[in-house]
């Protein structure tokens, strides 16, 4: 028995030491371990909804208590990728709030009815994030959400991608519609397929101005917004 027990402690002190050797080829620049995989994307229906709540309107927001904030985003230079060869940079996108927990109270508050007038920026290679929390209610009305497959449908003058509780659904060779999907064309992403009273979606969206390649002088916003029921 205390021959098993030594044998068990020197194991211990085995992994400790690899674990803290694997670290060490990480901080030098070797391959880091690899982030867990995303979400796969689902497609919305493409049938006209049973219900739908234009989030354009104060009315339209206030029925998940919900409240447009938006912030520019910045490009930085940051460290390169392990083992980027010639390469001594790399860009970042800043802030981060694609995060479902980002703190976002610092933000300007957007008025719903002008996020339309709301040109934002000065043109060129500019980006620019919007945020909106929505909790579901028991009722719309006389419409009962239970059960329903839900979807965030939004226009962004000129493209988006659209983050929801911190993911962003995408598969290679497959469309999302939390990705870019074309040119002043509405991402449809699908928040729940079967959701319940109190379900509460963060949701983020990277307005982008494109064409990307030609960087026009033209500002980002928002054409339409809506959270759409089927039944």
């Amino acid at each position: 028995m205390p021959e098993r027990r030594a044998v068990r402690r020197l194991a211990g002190v085995a992994c400790v030491l690899l674990a803290a050797g694997v670290s060490g080829v990480w901080a030098q620049g070797g391959a880091a371990p690899a982030a867990p995989p995303a979400p796969r994307p689902k497609m919305a229906p493409s049938v006209a909804p049973t219900y739908q709540v234009d989030l354009m309107t104060r009315e339209g927001v206030a029925v998940f208590g919900g409240q447009w904030r938006a912030m520019d985003a910045q490009i930085v230079e940051g460290l390169p990728r392990p083992n980027a060869g010639p390469w001594k940079a790399s860009w970042d996108l800043q802030p981060k709030a694609a995060a479902a927990d980002f703190d976002d109270s610092s933000w300007p508050v957007i008025d719903a009815p002008t996020l339309v007038t709301d040109r934002r920026g000065g043109g060129g290679a500019f980006m620019t994030w919007y945020r909106l929390a929505l909790t579901i209610p028991p009722k719309i009305g006389a419409f009962d959400p239970t059960g329903a497959i839900v979807v965030f449908h939004i226009v962004v003058d000129d493209y988006a991608e659209v983050a929801v509780n911190g993911q962003i659904p995408r598969q290679v060779g497959r469309p999302s519609g939390n990705m870019i999907v074309g040119f002043n064309m509405p991402n449809r992403a699908v928040l729940s397929e079967a959701v319940q009273p109190g379900d509460r979606f963060q949701i983020a969206v990277l307005g982008i101005n494109g064409p990307i390649a030609l960087a026009p002088l033209n500002p980002v916003f928002i054409r339409e917004a809506r959270v759409e029921f089927f039944k």
